[in-house]
């Protein structure tokens, strides 16, 4: 077994952070993993974007071509790997900020107002979580408790205490690409912190 995720967007929407926790996560539930970023010389604001490979045995490379699934924060992240996904891809979109839905009729793919949700529930930077909790519905490579361990075990000290504001995102995430919440349902109280830990 191998798979492999890319996670893009722009710099400060916690593009590498997303990616490093689901390639901790793998790392800790005993798979071979990698991570590989790439960013612009501007950072925050320009382009970024991370691979993640987890597999049960050696990886060769961890150049990836033709991921089994792309997670796009941005227009311009969905129209570079769009064509990248493989047939049966997933395709998770960011609708807060891409204004299209995907060509593709080969593929699974969910559009989730990621932005909105993350602010609902205090904070826009909560984005990469919600749209990471939509990714594992869509592609299970790892079960949810993974990830919330992964987040209790490498969060750095500093961020502790946005802990919880990440779980309930990764949650609302994962509600809302199995088709079971409603934006209008989220309330602004589900998150006690106003910030949440990024990278870009």
């Amino acid at each position: 077994m191998q798979t492999e995720i890319v996670f893009a967007g722009f710099g400060g929407q916690g593009v590498l952070f997303a990616g490093q926790i689901l390639a901790f996560a793998g790392m800790d539930s005993g798979f071979k993993v990698t991570w590989m970023p790439s960013y612009g010389p501007e950072m925050r604001g320009g382009t970024a974007n991370c691979t993640i490979i987890i597999a049960d045995e050696e990886i060769g490379s961890p150049l990836v071509r033709h991921p089994q699934a792309v997670v796009v924060m941005n227009l311009p992240s969905l129209d570079k790997y769009e064509s990248t996904l493989p047939e049966n891809g997933v395709l998770i979109i960011n609708g807060s900020l891409v204004n299209r839905d995907t060509t593709r009729t080969d593929i699974i793919h969910v559009i989730v107002p990621a932005n909105e949700i993350a602010e609902k529930i205090g904070n826009k930077r909560l984005t990469n979580m919600v749209l990471l909790g939509a990714l594992l519905v869509k592609l299970p490579v790892l079960p949810m408790s993974a990830i919330d361990d992964a987040l209790k075990n490498h969060l750095p000290e500093r961020h502790r205490k946005f802990l919880p504001a990440n779980l309930e995102a990764l949650k609302l995430g994962a509600a809302f690409a199995r088709g079971e919440l409603q934006l209008e349902s989220v309330s602004s109280e589900t998150a006690a912190e106003t910030h949440a830990p990024t990278a870009v």
